[in-house]
């Protein structure tokens, strides 16, 4: 038998690798084509009504993509990015909430962010903590890392 070429395996950490992954991915993925979609329609269609949370939705649609393919690529890279992603939709869910709630006039169209996320169940609040939490408890071990 002629010998066959190795497959690539996939970094313990990618969450690829794990059922729980998987939901943490397609959770991650819906978001970021959902919030995606809908800045892209909220931009062409009726940007001056609201821009700074039209531009806002467009940010989260790339923050949830970097944190997909971060979550799902895994390794030292996957990790890395993964990591800024959430981090950075950690901190965007709670300053825009807090703003959106502060100053209801700034934002008269809601952002995916808004409210804490309110219009989507809060689950753009809890989603980064999951992702950091996922990060954190798949991080390789100093063995690992040899």
């Amino acid at each position: 038998m002629p010998d066959e070429p190795a497959l690539s395996t996939r970094p313990r950490d990618a969450a690829l690798g794990t059922g729980l992954g998987r939901v943490l991915l397609l959770v991650y993925g819906t978001f970021a084509l959902s919030a995606s979609a809908r800045a892209l329609v909220q931009i062409t269609t009726h940007f001056s009504e609201a821009p700074l949370a039209y531009l806002l939705s467009a940010l989260a649609g790339v923050v949830y993509i970097a944190a997909t393919v971060g979550l799902a690529v895994g390794g030292a890279r996957g990790r890395l990015i993964a990591l800024i992603s959430c981090s950075i939709e950690l901190l965007g869910v709670l300053i825009v909430g807090t703003l959106s709630i502060a100053d209801a006039v700034a934002f008269p169209d809601d952002t995916v962010w808004s409210r804490y996320g309110s219009g989507y169940g809060y689950v753009p609040l809890i989603l980064p903590f999951i992702g950091l939490w996922w990060i954190w408890r798949h991080r390789p071990t100093p063995a690992e890392q040899a």
